[in-house]
């Protein structure tokens, strides 16, 4: 299991806006207050998401949000 979430692909804050169309400032709010998934930290000045939390919490949202 350790090594799959490594292995796992992980995204930067352009692609997770580009699946999850938020303002980059709405979405570092919903990190703080815990709506959205934390980030994992890559670097000094780098970090990603992993994939699998951005497509959980798109499967979370309700059908009528895709319409």
């Amino acid at each position: 299991m350790r090594i799959e979430k490594e292995l796992e692909p992980l995204l930067k804050i352009d692609a997770v806006l580009f699946l999850f169309p938020v303002s980059k400032s709405s979405w570092y709010t919903g990190i703080k207050s815990g709506i959205y998934p934390k980030p994992v930290k890559l670097g000094p000045r780098s970090v990603a998401w992993r994939h699998s939390d951005i497509v959980r919490l798109l499967s979370e949202l309700p059908s009528e949000e895709w319409l």
